[in-house]
């Protein structure tokens, strides 16, 4: 399995991805999972996997083919690829039709061998001449479009980071930050769940810098990435211990558990001495 994240902000994006893949408990491998694609000052994009590997390697390698045509067959214009589209837009359209074709040529032996055609996908970046977009793209080859309101998306196992980001993440966040926080969602996944593993690849993107120089492969002997595992665990225990337990008496306590209602009774059967229980 895998857990991946990428994260739109007003000040840039950032990628995170882990590289554990397992088709077992006893047959665990490493894959890098995250893909960058730069002409600096032109354009900068990157993908994250997740799901089958041979379908995620397989539409990597042909994205950087893969051509959508553009209009009509009298159209002047060159087919649209993910090196000369002109937008974010576009250049996703170009993932959808590399990951449909991986679908027609091998999706009819995955069913017949029963294996599920499981890939999901994202894809973020910035192209000269418009703003940053970032998409979430599904299996079919279709995708959504990051908004201010969902500014980011995760593909794999999610669950185990979500909290920590829909309680942290917001456009106005720094990207420093957010990088930080992507970092102790990745932590929280993997205390959680044996399938998403080190090393990871983290990539921070400035908003209109079209290139980066801010990318790391983060390994257990990261000094970062180890404080981030010992303080965030700490922190959490300290924060835990500082809420007080439940009171019951709802008298003498400042924030009591029972409160008189009407709304909610337990059900529950009271037995008297005497009565014969059948």
């Amino acid at each position: 399995m895998t857990y991946c994240v990428g994260i739109k902000l007003d000040a840039g994006l950032v990628f995170l991805s882990d590289s554990r893949t397992n088709a077992g408990l006893d047959q665990i491998s490493t894959f890098r999972k995250m893909m960058v694609y730069e002409k600096p000052g032109d354009r900068f994009m990157v993908l994250l996997s997740a799901g089958n590997l041979s379908i995620s390697q397989s539409v990597r390698e042909i994205l950087q083919v893969e051509k959508i045509d553009n209009g009509s067959p009298e159209s002047p214009e060159p087919p649209i690829t993910i090196w000369n589209a002109t937008s974010m837009f576009d250049a996703v359209r170009v993932l959808g039709a590399a990951v449909r074709r991986v679908y027609d040529q091998d999706g009819p032996s995955l069913k017949q061998a029963g294996v599920d055609f499981n890939a999901s996908m994202i894809f973020g970046g910035q192209i000269a001449g418009e703003g940053m977009r970032l998409f979430l793209m599904y299996s079919a080859g279709n995708f959504i479009e990051a908004t201010r309101e969902t500014c980011y998306f995760q593909v794999g196992e999610s669950k185990y980071g979500k909290p920590v980001l829909d309680r942290m993440i917001t456009p106005h966040t720094p990207l420093d930050e957010a990088a930080k926080c992507a970092l102790v969602s990745m932590d929280s996944t993997l205390k959680s769940n044996l399938s998403v593993g080190l090393p990871l690849d983290l990539l921070v993107y400035q908003a209109d810098s079209l290139q980066t120089e801010q990318i790391v492969c983060i390994d257990e002997h990261n000094p970062y990435f180890a404080m981030i595992r010992g303080a965030w665990g700490k922190k959490l225990r300290q924060v835990f211990e500082s809420i007080e337990d439940p009171q019951w008496d709802g008298q003498a306590a400042a924030h009591p558990l029972m409160t008189a209602s009407d709304r909610y009774e337990p059900m529950r059967k009271i037995t008297h001495p005497g009565e014969k229980i059948i």
